[in-house]
């Protein structure tokens, strides 16, 4: 692969996660273009449209469950970015239906396109929801457990439609495992909204901030410029041993909701207590990734850690 002359695919581009990929990829000099696939369902245009401009950057309104679509879009690429998917875990259990038509069969479609128009490579972001009720610490990636919502099945399904497409087809693979992405930009506004965007509106308006739960559950927060690093490593990656693995993309560490709301108050300078309501259904307790294989065969570390993205996500 050359590659000073990239052509880059990426579903859900107009995305929290896929514009921020977006910028950082049309800054590397090796990536010829940057081609943004996205339905607008979850996605903005408001995200994308400072890039219309840029010489490298094309969009197309489209839905990964058209397969012609897909394979459209998917011909002359280099590398597909999958990022389309209906997040979050509360929507799932509402609506199993639509979760499985565009987590599972429309990434079907997107490897299928793949190999049709003999695309070298994949990376699929997949999620820490897969670890499900694997009570273990740090979680490996050799090792998932029951998932406990549909979106977990959801993205498990995809994992191993990846693994398979790779052992049938040949088709060269990366799967991220993203750990709790936060980071400006993250929609605040809908009802399936992160909890970190959530957290600071609520400081914003000087309202207190709601915990589902006792506020000990953890997670291992992770600031978007971390997944724009590990895309990167991942592109210009040479290195066979390198591919078809599946990777954690976090910090390593994990801190608790009550100790997030902390940070809010010191920083914002507002004693806003939390209220305190009852656990949702399919949340795991807690989370804390090993990075450790992203570390030795990617090169990846944590560029921004907890406190400073969130000081960061605050001032942005």
């Amino acid at each position: 692969m050359i590659f000073n002359k990239l052509r880059i695919l990426i579903t859900g581009g107009a995305g929290f996660i896929g514009h921020h990929l977006v910028r950082g990829l049309l800054e590397e000099e090796r990536i010829y273009s940057v081609t943004v696939m996205d339905n607008l369902s979850t996605g903005k245009m408001i995200n994308v449209h400072r890039y219309e401009d840029h010489p490298k950057y094309h969009f197309t309104e489209g839905d990964i469950r058209d397969y012609e679509w897909c394979l459209q879009m998917a011909e002359g690429m280099d590398v597909i970015i999958h990022l389309a998917a209906l997040g979050s875990v509360p929507r799932s259990i509402k609506d199993p239906v639509s979760t499985h038509e565009v987590n599972l069969s429309g990434s079907l479609n997107v490897l299928k396109a793949a190999v049709a128009r003999k695309v070298p490579r994949v990376i699929m972001a997949s999620s820490s929801s897969v670890y499900g009720d694997l009570m273990n610490l740090p979680q490996r990636e050799e090792k998932t457990g029951n998932p406990l919502s549909p979106y977990a099945v959801s993205k498990k399904g995809m994992e191993d439609y990846t693994r398979v497409f790779h052992k049938t087809y040949g088709l060269e693979y990366i799967i991220f495992r993203y750990f709790n992405v936060f980071g400006p930009g993250q929609d605040a506004h809908n009802p399936y909204a992160a909890v970190m965007p959530l957290f600071c509106k609520a400081f914003a308006r000087e309202e207190r901030p709601v915990i589902y739960g006792d506020g000990q559950t953890s997670r291992d927060f992770t600031y978007i410029e971390n997944l724009i690093s590990a895309n990167k490593l991942a592109i210009f990656n040479s290195d066979e041993k390198a591919w078809n693995q599946t990777y954690n993309i976090a910090c390593g560490n994990s801190v608790s909701l009550l100790d997030a709301i902390q940070i809010l108050q010191r920083e914002s300078g507002k004693n806003l207590l939390p209220i305190f309501q009852a656990e949702r259904q399919g949340d795991i307790r807690h989370s804390r990734a090993c990075i450790d294989r992203a570390e030795k065969l990617l090169g990846y570390r944590p560029l921004v850690h907890f406190e400073e993205g969130l000081i960061k996500l605050i001032s942005s």
